[in-house]
């Protein structure tokens, strides 16, 4: 077994390694020869020209541009827009502000009075008539009505008290016939099946169950061992010594 595997490992492994030595060194020729000197020239010939160009071209012209955009910004927008700020700020709180601020005193001083007499007239006109021609009406009749009110509430509690007992009864009739209608159910149609699906369980399914076990550990469990001890494990073995022997494998 181990010539045999060590016959294998040099047909299949060995071309393999070899075609991986030709590929590395072609590729490493193909970097020296083609590659590195492609970017070089293009890095000394084509990249830094370019880059030049963009610098003195394209980049220093528009950073002077922004420079001097800025500049004009500051001096004739920025500047002025400040000043003028400045001075339509202390316009305001020199000129503007303390008139208004008074104006805003006097105004809530007049609405504060308005509020106050609105709320006195509202009192006199409308609170107070409303006290003696609703409420105290209104109290009166809840007063006069309250005991007529509690016996209906009396009679009203009463009759749902009957009505509830009445439920209750009608409710343990029902509750009771229905008990009685499942047990004669289940003693009937489900305890017969039930008893006779347990032992047809125990009478055929089990021993079924038992014998299938029983041939399982008699023929397949033997010969699964016998292919592992005799089979499976040489060949992991002899695969194993080939590889150490190419040098593949510690």
């Amino acid at each position: 077994m181990g010539v045999v595997a060590r016959g294998v490992a040099l047909a299949v492994v060995l071309p393999l390694r070899l075609a991986w030595e030709v590929l590395a060194v072609t590729g490493r020729a193909l970097y020296r020869l083609v590659l590195a000197p492609t970017a070089r020239f293009a890095d000394r010939w084509l990249l830094r020209p370019l880059g030049w160009l963009w610098r003195h071209l394209v980049w220093l012209p528009l950073v002077w541009s922004a420079r001097a955009v800025a500049w004009l910004w500051r001096t004739l927008i920025w500047l002025p827009l400040t000043w003028l700020g400045d001075a339509v700020g202390w316009l305001w709180r020199t000129a503007l502000w303390p008139p208004l601020r008074w104006c805003g005193h006097g105004l809530a001083r007049l609405l504060r009075w308005c509020g106050l007499g609105l709320a006195w007239l509202a009192r006199i006109l409308v609170l107070v008539p409303l006290y003696y021609l609703v409420w105290v009406p209104l109290a009166w009749l809840v007063r006069v009505l309250t005991p007529p009110a509690r016996l209906v509430l009396a009679a009203l509690g009463r009759w749902l008290h009957a009505l509830a007992r009445g439920s209750a009864v009608v409710l343990g009739w029902a509750w009771r016939t229905a008990g009685r209608i499942l047990w004669w159910c289940w003693a009937l149609t489900l305890r017969p099946v039930w008893f006779a699906g347990r032992w047809l369980w125990r009478v055929t399914l089990v021993p079924v169950g038992r014998a299938v076990r029983t041939a399982w550990r008699a023929t397949v469990t033997p010969a699964a061992r016998w292919l592992r001890h005799s089979v499976l494990d040489p060949a992991r073995q002899a695969t194993r010594e080939a590889l150490t022997a190419l040098g593949l494998r510690r």
